[in-house]
């Protein structure tokens, strides 16, 4: 999905770089297409906007105290002009959501070419890498974004322990070790701020993924007890949820949880089990419910008419997306986007009604 210019500059600012600073996206894609990166020269530090995919220009002080001779921007959809303004080194901005008109930033972004690519960062990162020391990364940030990735059969080959043979991408998600590693990358990510600083330093020093998964090493033994401790809580979760499924065309679930956030991955879970419902899971923090939001067919039009006179903002990808909404403002949401899902299954109800009159 690169041109080999763009590989070629980004690999070599990349190895020019003596400070380079990572920003990237609080999940799986975001931190992958930074390790993979990192991993080619070993150099630089990252950093990651907590509580928002926006980088504006109140960052731009923060940034400015790493003293960064080239900064990439990884998986954030949202980059502000002021911000570029701020800075003189290179800049690389790689993304897959909906494209921006920027200037004194080198922007890699898929669908500028084809606005219906799917290509997580994490794949364009190892297109910058290729190097296969840390294909069990690239791969797994390629799935956490549920994009199976064409080095996947080199993945099986590699790795057999957590993928025997290439199967489809629910499969390989929910039924095979795989899974697990995906997991791993969303997981350790939360927590309190200092515990992910202190779990990301040691995974950036991780070669291998046995050292985690055999708890062969210190290092691998310590991001292990993390992520099977983070692993437990959201299982409990699952299970409560799994309990309360109904007929009901849309699974709904609500949490209240100031520490662990996990509606990303609940609702990538819930849709694979339950194809043919609308998923939303909400958690309630402080004034606001941040929710997940997946089907099987385009909602994310849907979920921006449903916006109307919401304060709030959401958006993402078209079966999948997030929201942060206000509480005063979430029945508002709510009753709207029901009902231009009642409107969507009428209208395909009537054009089926239709066919099979048309057939008699």
């Amino acid at each position: 999905m690169l041109t080999p210019e763009q590989i070629t500059f980004a690999r070599t600012t990349l190895q020019n770089a003596k400070t380079p600073l990572f920003i990237h996206d609080d999940d799986a894609d975001g931190l992958c297409s930074f390790l993979v990166l990192y991993h080619i020269n070993h150099e630089g530090r990252n950093f990651i906007p907590k509580g928002s995919r926006r980088l504006d220009a109140s960052h731009a002080q923060t940034i400015k105290q790493y003293h960064p001779d080239a900064i990439f921007i990884l998986d954030l959809p949202e980059v502000e002009q002021e911000f570029l303004d701020a800075f003189s080194c290179p800049i690389i901005w790689m993304d897959h959501h909906e494209p921006k008109i920027r200037s004194k930033v080198t922007y890699i972004n898929p669908r500028l070419i084809d606005n219906a690519a799917y290509y997580p960062t994490t794949a364009m990162a190892y297109e910058i890498s290729q190097d296969p020391k840390y294909l069990w990364i690239a791969t797994a940030g390629a799935l956490a974004d549920y994009y199976l990735p064409p080095y996947i059969k080199e993945f099986s080959k590699m790795y057999p322990q957590f993928l025997k043979k290439q199967t489809t991408l629910p499969k390989i998600l929910f039924t095979s070790e795989t899974g697990l590693l995906v997991k791993f990358f969303f997981f350790i990510l939360k927590g309190q701020t200092q515990d992910v600083r202190d779990a990301l330093k040691v995974l950036m020093k991780i070669k291998e993924p046995s050292e985690i998964f055999e708890e062969s090493t210190p290092q691998g033994k310590f991001l292990h007890r993390r992520f099977t401790g983070i692993n437990e809580k959201y299982n409990e979760i699952l299970q409560d949820v799994l309990k309360q499924v109904t007929r009901s065309p849309i699974l709904y679930y609500e949490y209240s949880d100031s520490k662990w956030s996990f509606t990303t991955n609940l609702a990538n879970e819930l849709t694979v089990r339950f194809p043919k419902k609308v998923i939303i899971i909400t958690r309630k923090k402080d004034d606001e419910m941040k929710a997940s939001l997946r089907a099987q067919f385009a909602i994310e039009p849907l979920i921006q008419l449903a916006m109307q006179n919401v304060q709030g903002h959401a958006g993402g990808h078209p079966n999948a997306c997030g929201a942060v909404i206000k509480i005063e403002s979430w029945p508002l949401f709510m009753n709207q986007f029901k009902s231009n899902i009642k409107l969507v299954k009428e209208k395909k109800k009537n054009l089926l009604n239709n066919n099979v009159l048309n057939k008699i």
